[in-house]
């Protein structure tokens, strides 16, 4: 096993778009393609990557291994080797962490990983019965077995598969799943709206400091996010109406304070301090320090809860209590599903009764969360947002002191979450 450091360098993503707008037209390869191409095309002296790791999360009848048709499209090299990953809205963030294994053994020295997601081409399928009946009627021989199949067609298969967001063992959206949790931990209406506010201003200022200019590249004549809202208040976020729980009365997540269905592309890289030395030396770049996935019972602590669990066994591995991480990135599925993973990591009987942790973490510092926007105001393409939120980490933390310590936290469906610690 080789003893060389682990890295994250930034990486390039294009903009976010909400499904069915401007990036409508491509699917989940032909918006990764690109990015592959500019990240490849600023390597030393033509170089190449040694391995693709990507992702996407609603599957496709026309491929399979997408992190190979990617490859292939972007023309950067036929004998690359390239694996797909699936976990949810962490997908690329566990491709790194499958990426950092491989070069923690010695075998390559950089990795290209990202991931992708066409909302807008998620694709309709037919009823599994129908599906069976079709494969053996086109197998049928003669006119007779044709006719005799016809006939015997049960009507009720023939209908569509409409693909949905939905969790398939409790049959709950997330967004349904997170009201639940919304209203487990009290969380009120009027915070969640205040944090899609912070999330909006925060990722227009980014915008307006040029913060993003270096990680995103233009794609069919589109520069730049297209979500956030510079125009957005309190006062607008509280009059829309509640998304989810719409007949109880008691609903407080909206369109307002929950991300939006997106489209877009995203890559990272990851590196030995030898693939360090293949990118150039202006890539902002970090120590990948460790890693942590939990799984917690999606009936009994949430749909999304389990960053609260591995956020606070992370930290307790490494001695940390919250005040000493300098910088949270924290994906924003929900502003509830934040807040409610906050309330959990200060609840002293969650960390001992869920996460085995029973250190003292503190408090969370708020004002470190974030700093230049979220999934509410940027965009959630599934596959995309682990590759996004590392890159904007790696390129915020590049700038703090050495040794300064950064967690990126994703949840995902089917109560599964993945975390990383990054050290400047």
């Amino acid at each position: 096993m080789t003893s060389s450091q682990l890295w994250l360098a930034a990486g390039l993503r294009t903009p976010f778009a909400k499904v069915d707008g401007p990036l409508s037209k491509r699917d989940a390869i032909s918006l990764s393609a690109p990015v592959v191409q500019v990240m490849c095309g600023q390597l030393r002296d033509a170089d190449r990557p040694d391995l693709v790791v990507w992702g996407t999360v609603a599957p496709s009848l026309r491929w399979s291994n997408i992190a190979r048709e990617i490859t292939l499209d972007a023309g950067i090299g036929v004998h690359i080797p390239a694996f797909t990953t699936v976990m949810a809205c962490a997908t690329s963030m566990v491709g790194v962490f499958a990426a950092a294994d491989r070069l923690r053994m010695g075998a390559s020295s950089l990795a290209l990983v990202g991931g992708s997601e066409s909302m807008s081409g998620v694709q309709i399928g037919i009823n599994q019965g129908f599906s069976t009946w079709l494969r053996r009627f086109f197998q049928a021989k003669s006119v007779g077995q044709h006719a005799a199949m016809l006939s015997a067609l049960p009507l009720k298969d023939v209908r569509l598969h409409i693909p949905s967001v939905t969790n398939r063992t409790t049959g709950l959206s997330m967004g349904e799943g997170c009201e639940l949790m919304a209203k487990a931990w009290n969380i009120p209406r009027a915070r969640q709206d205040e944090l899609a506010l912070e999330s909006h201003q925060r990722a227009v200022a980014g915008w307006n400091k040029g913060f993003f200019d270096d990680l995103v590249i233009p794609i069919d004549g589109l520069a730049k996010d297209v979500l956030p809202r510079a125009d957005t208040s309190l006062a607008k976020l509280a009059k829309l109406k509640p998304s989810f729980d719409t007949e109880s009365g008691k609903g407080t997540l909206t369109a307002g304070n929950s991300s939006p269905l997106t489209d877009g592309a995203a890559g990272v890289w990851v590196a030995s301090d030898a693939g360090l030395a293949r990118l150039p030396a202006k890539t902002p770049r970090v120590r990948l320090v460790d890693w942590e996935l939990a799984a917690v019972d999606m009936l009994r602590d949430g749909l999304l809860m389990a960053p609260a669990v591995a956020i606070p066994r992370l930290l307790a591995r490494h001695g940390l209590a919250y005040e000493g991480v300098a910088l949270w990135e924290i994906h924003e599925a929900f502003s509830a599903q934040v807040l409610c993973h906050i309330a959990a990591m200060e609840d002293k009987a969650w960390l001992r009764e869920r996460a085995g942790v029973t250190a003292d973490m503190g408090s969370f510092p708020w004002d470190r969360m974030n700093p230049n926007g979220g999934s509410v105001a940027l965009g959630h393409p599934f596959g995309a947002t682990g590759a996004r939120i590392l890159s904007q980490a790696v390129k915020e933390l590049s700038t703090y002191p050495a040794g300064s310590l950064a967690i990126v936290s994703i949840c995902t469906d089917g109560g599964l979450g993945g975390v990383a610690l990054l050290s400047s």
